[in-house]
């Protein structure tokens, strides 16, 4: 079947399960730094390795990042809750446990709107809970850098212990068709929020933001299927994916007869499908019990207010703001959010450019090399300082379109800023009046017929002869200055 024909038959659910790390100096239980990139196992100490006698003491500065986040998805924050040991063994959690939250969350009963082809649809949140995050195993030695086939395995602990927020969905049926558009609508707009507070980088490509896909197939009125769980999912285009491959894998076993098992699964970026895990261990697998080693969270309800009241403009507000500003319409403001492009072409602006100048290199040539390279726009090549110096080389005539997009290309191939890929590449307009005139010349002597066509009143034929100059400055000359100068030259007013 088609996947059209599949929702025709199968009522899809999905479910997001979004990690976050957030952006503290420290960890969550011990004073080890956590700069990303740093040499592997040096940023580690007794508490993050779980050595004996080695006790947490709680970050602060995580709680209330967490607190903020809450607040910002319209969740109640408790006011006590507590830590939990989730019991279970792998290479990359030093104590055989995550310290997580279990039945007493922090924050509980949110929500989140998102927007998709003109209809808000209100995402559910269920929890908002703080934990650690696990290290980092390297599998080498094989050809896919998984597991499988691999000579053996390196652990690197500096992740381990980070403080890591996860945000949870209430089950979400009913979207039909647009199930995968509206999954990845809702990590950009929870993207954009937990971003606005600076509690975050949420920079996917780096594991910072990474989001767990629930996707399961009912037929109507009958009760939920079995939910599978596509892990560490990092990019936006990818969630979309998932769910629509998931959705198609699981329609194919239920047509034939066949058994969905819960399950964890791995997306395959270059295929776009998924592939199975382990089994999903449920709550009792992994013995939750509550933290000794911690004392109980109980936030004052002081600090909860002044930490609401202190919370920055909403992205959908913003959003408003800012296509009001720019003069576009709700459709086109949608298409730039979608692109990950708001802040994108906000901060080229205040760099420099127009908003109509912004938005077409954005929108346009950065957005088609974007999804040639399967990268998230902000992960292209160009930063939009450069992009609001490309576009004044082409407000103060130094480049027209078709050289601007050629210095843009050495710019996204990192030769430099625009001034020096156009300085190195030699893409300047002509504007040595001399030369100009000269290529004029030499295209009307080449051309009599056209030229007396001009003559006569044909004015049309102009741009016969405004080729073959531009072909001539190897589209270095202005076309618009070659066209009146051609009049000129040929006494044509």
């Amino acid at each position: 079947m088609t996947y059209e024909e599949i929702l025709t038959k199968y009522e899809p659910v999905i479910g997001l399960e979004t990690h976050v790390e957030l952006g503290t100096r420290t960890k969550m239980f011990c004073g080890c730094k956590t700069d990303f990139g740093a040499e592997p196992n040096t940023q580690v100490c007794p508490v993050c390795l779980a050595l004996p006698g080695a006790l947490p003491v709680m970050n602060k500065a995580a709680i209330e990042a967490t607190i903020q986040i809450g607040l910002a998805l319209n969740c109640d924050i408790a006011e006590w809750c507590r830590m939990a040991r989730k019991n279970y063994f792998y290479p990359d959690m030093p104590k055989n446990f995550q310290t997580s939250q279990y039945d007493e969350p922090l924050c509980v009963d949110g929500y989140v709107d998102v927007e998709v082809d003109g209809v808000t649809h209100r995402i559910g949140i269920e929890r908002v809970h703080i934990e650690e995050d696990t290290g980092k195993t390297l599998h080498v030695g094989g050809a896919t850098g998984r597991i499988h086939g691999a000579t053996e395995s390196l652990v690197d602990y500096n992740r381990a212990g980070i403080p890591l927020v996860e945000i949870v969905t209430k089950p979400v049926p009913g979207l039909g068709a647009l199930a995968p558009e509206i999954a990845k609508a809702y990590v950009a707009e929870l993207r954009d929020i937990v971003r606005s507070l600076g509690v975050s980088d949420v920079r996917m490509e780096q594991g910072s933001m990474r989001c767990d896909v629930n996707t399961s197939l009912n037929l109507p009125g009958e009760e939920w299927g079995t939910r599978t769980e596509t892990k560490n999912v990092n990019s936006l285009r990818s969630v979309e994916r998932a769910v629509r491959s998931e959705i198609i894998r699981q329609a194919g076993i239920l047509d034939e007869g066949g058994k969905i098992f819960q399950e964890t699964r791995h997306f395959q970026e270059t295929t776009g499908d998924t592939r199975p895990g382990r089994s999903k261990e449920t709550a009792t697998d992994y013995r939750y019990f509550p933290e000794p080693d911690l004392v109980p969270i109980a936030p004052d309800r002081a600090w909860v207010a002044a930490l609401k009241e202190a919370l920055p403009e909403k992205p959908s507000v913003k959003r408003a703001r800012l296509r009001e500003d720019w003069g576009i319409s709700e459709i086109d403001m949608q298409s730039v959010a979608n692109a990950g492009a708001v802040e994108l072409i906000e901060e080229t602006i205040a760099a420099g450019a127009s908003p109509a100048g912004a938005r077409k290199w954005w929108m346009g040539e950065l957005a088609r090399r974007a999804n040639e390279l399967d990268v998230e726009l902000a992960a292209v090549g160009a930063t939009p300082a450069q992009v609001a110096a490309l576009q004044k080389l082409v407000d103060d005539g130094k480049l027209n379109d078709k050289l601007a997009r050629q210095v843009l290309e050495g710019v996204v191939a990192g030769e430099g800023d625009p001034a020096e890929v156009m300085a190195a590449r030699g893409l300047e307009v002509v504007s040595d009046t001399g030369a100009l005139t000269k290529a004029v010349d030499d295209a009307i002597a080449a051309n009599p017929d056209i030229a007396a066509k001009i003559r006569d009143g044909k004015v049309a034929a102009a741009g016969a002869l405004v080729g073959a100059v531009m072909k001539t400055t190897r589209g270095q000359a202005d076309a618009k200055a070659v066209r009146e100068l051609l009049l000129e030259r040929l006494g044509v007013s």
